[in-house]
């Protein structure tokens, strides 16, 4: 189920496929030499990782604060808030890009009417190409926040009660607390979301493609501003029928997520507290 798959992708990868099977050429490593050669393509790198960046920093530091909160707060209501937090995540994604694209809308949408109410000039959003992969991301935040707030509150309730109550017996204040007890005992927890998001973002496809496509100029515009690897990863396989070099771009993919996550392995060793 897993090694199969995968050593089929890296053969394709190699070939001039034809998703009919009557004939596949053998081309070695030329779907390679061909990516590399396409501005397009390593355009769609550069966006992938600045769609990651947009995300994953936004999506940690909020899902540590918000479980922050949930966890401190002791009232009735606290199951309800957490329920609220978590449920964009388990939400259709057709069903939410739909309201997000309203509220996108550059016309009459929420997000600027609002930026109206403020005396804000309004945006473009979706149809700008200077906004619409920030949009998206903030969409994406949005939705996958509640998946981390939940693993980082399990690793909030691995600290133990009588570490932080020596810390308040030393005169350790809230702030020092937090910064010199909970976070490093947090860490791992921390690490294993960053990493998580990562990897679940350098892949994303679903908001990129539900909220730029239609009359927003084809999925991965306007004018290429959200054409992230996965995007033109679907084009280029179901659309034009590439799918030795969609292969390639699979196998290039993998790659890439493997080497950040080692990247970000190594790094945690500066920072990452094992107890």
């Amino acid at each position: 189920m897993l090694v199969w798959p995968g050593v089929s992708l890296l053969y394709v990868s190699l070939l001039h496929f034809n998703f009919t099977l009557t004939r596949s050429d053998f081309v070695g490593l030329s779907n390679y030499t061909i990516l590399f050669a396409q501005p397009l393509y390593w355009e769609s790198l550069g966006r992938t990782a600045l769609y990651a960046l947009l995300v994953v920093p936004p999506t940690v530091a909020l899902s540590v604060l918000l479980a922050l909160l949930l966890t401190r707060a002791a009232h009735r209501a606290t199951g309800w808030i957490q329920a609220a937090v978590f449920l964009p995540h388990v939400t259709p994604l057709i069903a939410t890009s739909l309201v997000w694209v309203w509220i996108f809308n550059p016309q009459f949408g929420l997000a600027n009417a609002v930026l109206r109410w403020l005396h804000l000039p309004a945006l473009g959003w979706l149809e700008s190409p200077g906004w619409a992969l920030p949009a998206v991301s903030l969409t994406t935040v949005w939705h996958s926040v509640g998946l981390y707030v939940v693993i980082v509150m399990a690793g909030l309730a691995r600290i133990p009660a009588r570490v932080l109550e020596a810390a308040a017996l030393d005169g350790a204040g809230a702030w020092a607390r937090f910064r010199r007890v909970v976070l490093p005992l947090l860490s791992p927890t921390v690490f294993a979301v960053t990493v998580l998001a990562t990897i679940a973002n350098m892949q994303s496809f679903g908001y990129i493609f539900l909220m730029t496509g239609g009359t927003h100029g084809g999925a991965g515009g306007p004018a290429y501003s959200t054409m992230t690897d996965s995007v033109l990863l679907y084009y280029t396989a179901f659309k034009y029928q590439y799918f030795g070099l969609a292969a390639a771009m699979s196998v290039i993919l993998f790659v890439l997520i493997l080497v950040t996550a080692l990247l970000q392995k190594w790094v945690s060793a500066r920072w990452v507290f094992y107890r």
